[in-house]
């Protein structure tokens, strides 16, 4: 009944659509799924003709933000918190609602300038953001969606579609296989797409190798993630059981230039002398300025400097106060064998992602001194961020 996520993954890269189904103790339907690099107006009509939905488009939270997307309505009541936004059609577009126009409204979202002024609102095209954890946040449709066009190389901009039978019913489980034979396509589930991303995806050991430093010997492990991200482990000792983790996010200017403006390089300092006396392991993780690069990282500085604190400069650049998440630095740790640590942290969503992805964790305090020209973001850390300073 079910395809292999692979032989799903190319037959989108060839523009086709696939069906993907959730499970039967949530909405239990199968939706039409395309991707909007590789998809043309035809699949829209097709889509509009067979599904017989509502054609939507999952973006990434990313893309959202620069298109100037907000969510359709402050307080959303729906069951499983389908996060639609404003509908849209781009400015091109005469009704609106025909196949190509609807087509060429969400293939311009792939766009990478795009902005605001390229859509009027309301339109026909209903764009939902995905959660950034993906299916393994929250297993709908719309994370399918985005997971799918990121797997696949291509922007995080997606086409869906629920099928409903000729009597306007929706189509269940065994009507979706008929409906498959019928049209000779693809069927994955979304349970099956979560599995085959934290088994396959999620991240890979690319090398190991001996790391002498300063601080003593360590052996030095290198992955990459499913976005091309590389991360390092700095393992002392044997692994155990339980051992002593850092999760270390990228500072360039803290871990390099040693910058007052953060603690970044004085917590990466102490924690190499803890695991280096205790054993443990360091996760380096490319996840600079919260998430947001260092470019924008240093745009949020010229915003500091005209008194801004640092959540409120990321905010104003808009990106959320953090956008890390933690699930490729827990599966850095099973790749490790490790599934009870004791986290050198004072960031309680450092415990919860590492906890969201089963693993035990237990809190060491990881407490630096401030000093004159950090003293302002270490108070924001704690009183906006929640850090247990």
């Amino acid at each position: 009944m079910f395809d292999s996520v692979d032989s799903a993954l190319t037959a989108l890269k060839k523009g086709e659509l696939i069906i993907v189904t959730d499970d039967e103790n949530r909405e239990n339907e199968g939706d039409l799924v395309g991707i909007a690099d590789y998809i043309d107006a035809e699949a829209i009509n097709f889509m509009a003709t067979h599904a017989r939905g509502l054609i939507c488009a999952p973006i990434s939270s990313d893309i959202a933000k620069n298109a100037g997307l907000i969510p359709m309505v402050t307080h959303n009541s729906d069951e499983f918190k389908t996060a639609f936004t404003i509908s849209i059609d781009h400015v091109s577009s005469t009704t609106g609602i025909s196949a190509y126009e609807r087509f060429e409204t969400i293939k311009a979202l792939t766009d990478k300038n795009v902005t605001t002024h390229d859509f009027n609102q309301p339109g026909h095209v209903f764009p939902l953001i995905a959660k950034d954890g993906g299916v393994r946040q929250r297993q709908g449709h719309t994370e399918a969606a985005v997971d799918l066009a990121k797997l696949s190389g291509a922007n995080s901009v997606g086409v869906i579609c629920e099928i409903m039978n000729e009597d306007g019913t929706m189509a269940r489980l065994d009507d979706l296989e008929v409906y498959k034979e019928k049209h000779g396509l693809k069927m994955i589930s979304i349970e099956d797409l979560k599995s085959y991303i934290e088994n396959k995806t999620l991240v890979q050991h690319e090398a190991t190798v001996n790391m002498p430093t300063a601080y003593g010997n360590f052996k030095m492990y290198g992955y990459t993630d499913g976005q091309g991200k590389e991360h390092i482990a700095l393992v002392h000792g044997e692994i155990k059981d339980k051992m002593k983790v850092r999760i270390h996010s990228e500072c360039l200017t803290g871990d390099v230039f040693k910058s007052a403006r953060c603690d970044c390089g004085e917590q990466l300092d102490l924690a190499l002398k803890i695991i280096a006396k205790e054993d443990g392991v360091i996760l380096y993780m490319r996840q600079e300025g919260r998430g947001i690069g260092l470019a924008n990282k240093l745009k949020a500085y010229e915003y500091i400097e005209e008194g801004y604190d640092t959540v409120a400069a990321n905010e104003h650049l808009g990106f959320d106060a953090d956008l890390r998440t933690y699930d490729v630095a827990a599966a850095m740790l099973k790749h490790l064998g490790l599934r009870e640590v004791t986290l050198l942290s004072n960031n309680p969503k450092k415990i919860d992602g590492l906890r969201q992805e089963g693993i035990v964790v237990n809190r060491e305090a990881h407490i630096v001194s401030g000093n004159e020209y950090n003293s302002s973001y270490l108070n924001t850390k704690r009183e906006k961020l929640g850090h247990l300073l």
